[in-house]
């Protein structure tokens, strides 16, 4: 893993399918926390998941492909990622159930 700073990069993906119901919240987790970064993953009320992770770019890059494998059980239609300045936030990737 590459933690130079300028490497450094957040990512947050919204992923569409038959993904709430099947442990992906808790497969996300998992698969970032694998990874070393840094986040939280929650459901939305329209069906999707939503994730943000910060870390190595090259980690986030095999962090989405995970997220558009998922879980066995879930059906992944589409990741929308969406590439954002690092935070500097220095937390563990969690599950957010209430906002």
């Amino acid at each position: 893993m590459n933690d130079n700073p300028e490497n450094i990069q957040r990512v947050r993906a919204i992923v569409e399918g038959h993904v709430q119901g099947v442990g992906f919240r808790y497969f996300t987790m998992d698969q970032a926390r694998r990874l070393g970064l840094s986040g939280w993953v929650r459901n939305l009320p329209d069906g999707s998941v939503e994730a943000e992770a910060e870390g190595p770019r090259e980690d986030l890059l095999v962090f989405l492909e995970a997220l558009a494998e998922g879980p066995v059980g879930s059906v992944v239609r589409k990741v929308r990622p969406e590439w954002l300045p690092a935070s500097g936030e220095d937390f563990s990737f969690r599950v957010r159930i209430f906002d």
